[in-house]
């Protein structure tokens, strides 16, 4: 695979959008093009989901050109930046079995499925039955009417190793792709069964499948149920409505403490690279940066971006939040903001899940740091990696929701 395509990543030299260049949006439109590979993106409006079909219609990317099925519950919402010609949005509520069936049936010519959707339960049990419900409707479908189907990846996380947040360390971290399965129910294991005993396996062989492990995720996208950097960006834009500095809301773990973020473009080029690389068959992968930061460097940074004073973490009695925070006054807001600042017309729901700040604020103590490796991969021959200090991740994405007026 070409050095130079993780090397433009990893710098974050500019990738040429096919909607930002005529000449490749008219080839790209041509029905005579041909196409090498043609991809299922399931959960196409999600914080991946988004990056891999930006990704996947570019000239250089691996296993290319690709044609591109984007499949998600609703419409993009109308801030969504405009597809590339090569891909064509299908909506189905995944959770409905009849649904699913009825528009994956004529999508006879998928080669690979880009699984990157979820849906969050009251329960991990509730979350168990949903989620692998969900994958077996896609994918009893795609292997049924897809002779030329060649492998499924799946993402799921690093919660593979700690469970639904319970603060209880039964791994001691950093995490690595053979430590066992937990003791208790988490959702992503039940996917893991759903790819491998109950649908790749009936095609003898035949279809290769991949697991992809992120951690926390920083991505552009406009509809996220965990979306942390534009809620980050909202609060930060509240902050400088009311006048306020930028509080960190959380404890001393999560200001502290080491973390491992995910670039959202990197991991769908982790998937990209799996699902057409011979060495990545059949395996499970963490995937983050390749870096170690913490929120105590990255705060700063996010103030400077909305020219705020900052306040780091001052004490245990001093935390609070946002979500408690933000209750009964962010909607009138976060109205006053858009209408000032000419955005996009959103509900503050819509850009900001004040539970997933709180989530990433609160670690637990320091004793729960939550670090993967990427040796597994690396010695696999991905290479791709991101400086989050040097941000492509973190300031890219906040540049991304200023460029589309989806933040001030």
């Amino acid at each position: 695979m070409s050095m130079i395509w993780w090397w433009a990543g990893a710098i974050g030299a500019a990738r040429k959008r096919r909607d930002d260049d005529p000449t490749a949006a008219a080839s790209a439109g041509s029905e005579q093009e041909a196409f090498q590979s043609v991809a299922l993106v399931v959960g196409s409006t999600g914080i991946v989901g988004t990056s891999l079909i930006d990704i996947l219609p570019l000239p250089d990317t691996p296993g290319g050109p690709w044609k591109v099925y984007a499949l998600s519950r609703r419409p993009p919402p109308p801030w969504h930046p405009p597809p590339s010609s090569s891909v064509t949005h299908i909506h189905a509520d995944l959770t409905d079995s009849a649904a699913a069936a009825a528009a994956l049936a004529p999508l006879t010519d998928i080669t690979h499925v880009f699984y990157v959707a979820w849906t969050w339960r009251a329960t991990e049990e509730e979350n168990c039955e949903a989620n692998s419900a969900m994958l077996r409707n896609v994918l009893s479908a795609v292997v049924q009417n897809c002779p030329s189907l060649v492998h499924v990846t799946l993402q799921t996380g690093t919660r593979h190793y700690f469970g639904r947040y319970s603060g209880t360390r039964v791994h001691d971290p950093p995490y690595a792709e053979d430590l066992p399965r937990l003791d208790m129910p988490v959702f992503y294991y039940d996917q893991e069964d759903v790819v491998l005993l109950d649908t790749v396996a009936r095609r003898g062989g035949a279809v290769s499948w991949s697991v992809h492990r992120p951690n926390i995720i920083f991505g552009f996208s406009p509809r996220c149920a965990i979306n942390l950097i534009c809620s980050l960006c909202v609060y930060a834009a509240i902050c400088r409505k009311e006048g306020a500095p930028l509080r960190w809301p959380g404890f001393r773990g999560g200001w502290e403490g080491f973390i491992t973020p995910s670039d959202a473009d990197l991991v769908a080029e982790h998937h990209i690279w799996a699902g057409v690389e011979p060495m990545a068959k059949n395996e499970a992968f963490n995937c983050s940066n390749g870096d170690v930061c913490t929120w105590k460097k990255l705060w700063p940074m996010l103030a400077g971006r909305f020219g705020l004073e900052w306040v780091g973490y001052e004490g245990e009695e001093s935390r609070f939040e946002l979500t408690e925070a933000m209750a009964g006054k962010d909607e009138a807001l976060w109205a006053e903001i858009v209408k000032e600042n000419e955005l996009v017309a959103t509900q503050v729901s819509e850009v900001a899940n004040w539970w997933s700040v709180d989530t990433s604020a609160d670690q637990h103590g320091l004793d729960s740091v939550i670090i993967d490796s990427m040796n597994k991969s690396k010695e696999h021959g991905f290479l791709g990696f991101r400086n989050t200090f040097k941000s492509l991740s973190f300031n890219t994405c906040i540049d991304r929701l200023k460029a589309y007026k989806i933040v001030p």
